[in-house]
């Protein structure tokens, strides 16, 4: 008969000493079954990639063979040189117009502020496609807008970069909008005393306090547009990118070895930006400490004019996309009959598979948002929460920050070669919604898994030392406390993931069978089949579903911050 001091109380929430230490052990099993998990899902197809670049199509092992021979081509030459045009330029505009907005929606006080900063973040609901079949429409052949281009052309690098900057845009407004909020008022008190002029405060007090935002968001934007693929797939013509190359190499002339070696090439500058970001993060200092004040802008007309006059561009490029998109799907035969219909919606009658594959892109996207979820948040709170080696804890640190510097489409190739060889057990997967649900959850992994350390961060380390003191386990203590506090983080992490996996093209596009097509796949293939407006009709029903579960999760959000004020006002 077992004794009350090997067996816990039905009523305790005691457990005996080696029980906590059995604990321990399996906390720290479990972290090395995460830490496994991103290896196998994230190196072995790095590993896969780079091997099949050093082999020829046979399979046979020929060295930087197939490097040398790319380089020769001149190939490198053109494309590196466009993707390094392209991405600077698009960095550039991003960088001078998000400021602008990032000032206006944090030093000044603009009516509305809240709807404006939802307007301008709204294209990240969108698929990257949308925005280029909307400038089709704008400025191409037989765009309204067209006039405006002279005898310029918006296939090539001018449609890449307005593209890219419609849909980069929001994620360095963000980045942007965090660095300005963090200011301390005696700086511009200072200032002022010192009868600084505006134009010299702001050089001299806001943009050195926002350095490290900038050089943030410029990485950031620079890696996002060098690695897109669906804007230079859609309107780039003849305007050759690493992107795009890929894609020709391996779908087009099916030269695998070669598309492993552009995916190699495209994988370095993304490299780079992600080393000199974290070296720059590195450096960065707390613009707020202790004695700090923090700055309220002031109330004047002017400054409120000067922001609206920041905004105004920005906002207009954001509904003037957004608009011609939803009225290009609308059109019954651009630009001849321009009869409002939804038989473009319709999509039975441009694709076999109808509306099959945005029913596999829910199901896709469904499964992302649970399966990352669970797994990002559980292995985040191991690593932050429980008691961890500390070698184990900064190898999954890392491994978890890695897959920010791997491009979706390198990532996509990389799959290709790993779960479609023969010898690997895992090909079962290959071609069904499970290999994209791998590589989506991989592909986003480090933004979720950032969040949710930020998160737990946040909570005081006092609770453990109390569940320890009462023997309560940690599995309890996350169940009934640390779970509960962080449901706002989830939610933030599985929209994250939803909305990726819906709108995502370039993690997927090499991944997909023919049962398994997703909505964004269609839209390519629709535009490249020369149905533009049915195309752009699916591109508004991703962005309309992803609209969609930004309510719901604005509509969680606040029952639980109406449920946390009541329990905090206790």
């Amino acid at each position: 008969m077992l004794s009350t001091r090997t067996w816990p109380s039905k009523f305790s929430f005691a457990w005996p000493q080696e029980w906590r230490i059995n604990e321990r052990f399996w906390l720290t099993c479990l972290l090395a079954v995460g830490l496994l998990f991103l290896s196998i899902v994230l190196l072995g197809p790095l590993y896969a990639l780079f091997s099949r670049s050093l082999m020829n199509a046979q399979g046979e092992f020929v060295g930087l063979a197939n490097f040398a021979a790319y380089i020769s081509s001149g190939g490198i030459t053109t494309a590196a040189y466009h993707s390094l045009w392209v991405a600077s330029m698009s960095t550039v505009i991003v960088i001078f117009f998000s400021f602008m907005a990032a000032y206006a929606l944090t030093r000044t006080r603009l009516p509305g502020s809240h709807l404006l900063r939802l307007l301008l973040t709204i294209p990240i609901l969108a698929p990257s496609l949308l925005p280029a079949i909307s400038l089709i429409y704008l400025f191409g052949n037989q765009g309204i807008l067209k006039f405006l281009l002279a005898d310029q052309t918006i296939y090539g690098p001018i449609g890449i970069v307005l593209g890219s900057v419609f849909w980069t845009f929001p994620h360095a407004l963000m980045i942007l909008c965090t660095a300005l909020s963090h200011a301390d008022a005696r700086q511009y008190e200072a200032a002022a005393s010192l009868k600084s002029s505006p134009w010299r405060t702001f050089w001299s007090v806001t943009v050195p306090s926002a350095r490290y935002g900038l050089v943030s968001a410029s990485f950031v934007v620079f890696t996002l547009v060098i690695t897109d693929f669906g804007v230079p797939k859609i309107i780039g013509g003849q305007f050759n990118v690493l992107a795009t190359d890929i894609y020709k190499q391996v779908i087009g002339q099916q030269r695998f070895e070669m598309g492993a070696v552009v995916g190699v090439i495209l994988l370095l500058p993304a490299l780079l930006a992600f080393a000199a970001d974290l070296w720059v993060r590195k450096k960065q200092v707390a613009s707020l400490n202790t004695r700090s004040v923090p700055y309220q802008p002031p109330r004047s007309w002017r400054k409120s004019l000067f922001g609206i006059l920041c905004v105004a561009p920005s906002g207009l490029f954001i509904l003037t996309i957004l608009g011609m998109a939803g009225m290009a799907s609308l059109f019954t035969y651009w630009p001849y009959n321009l009869d409002l219909t939804f038989a473009n919606y319709q999509f039975e009658r441009f694709d076999a598979h109808g509306w099959k594959p945005y029913q596999n892109s829910l199901m896709m996207a469904s499964t992302t948002m649970i399966i990352g979820t669970t797994v990002v948040f559980f292995n985040a709170w191991l690593v932050e929460r429980t008691s961890q080696p500390a070698w184990l804890a900064r190898i999954y640190q890392f491994v978890a920050l890695l897959p920010m510097a791997v491009p979706g489409l390198v990532l996509g190739i990389a799959y290709i070669f790993f779960f479609n060889h023969p010898s690997n057990p895992l090909n079962v997967f290959y071609g069904g919604l499970m290999v994209m649900v791998l590589s989506t959850v991989v592909h986003f992994y480090s933004v979720a898994h950032l969040t949710a350390v930020t998160s737990l961060k946040q909570l005081d380390n006092e609770f453990e030392s109390v569940g320890d003191s009462l023997k309560s386990s940690r599995i309890h203590l996350f169940s009934r406390l640390i779970l509960p506090l962080s449901l706002p983080a989830m939610l933030d992490i599985a929209l994250y993931l939803f909305v990726n996996a819906m709108t995502t093209v370039s993690a997927v596009v090499f991944l997909y069978g023919p049962h398994s097509r997703l909505a964004s796949v269609v839209v390519m293939s629709l535009e490249e089949a020369g149905g533009t407006a049915p195309a752009a009709a699916m591109a508004m029903v991703i962005f309309f579903t992803c609209v969609i579960a930004k309510l719901i999760h604005s509509a969680l959000h606040y029952g639980l911050s109406r449920s946390t004020s009541r329990w905090r006002n206790k």
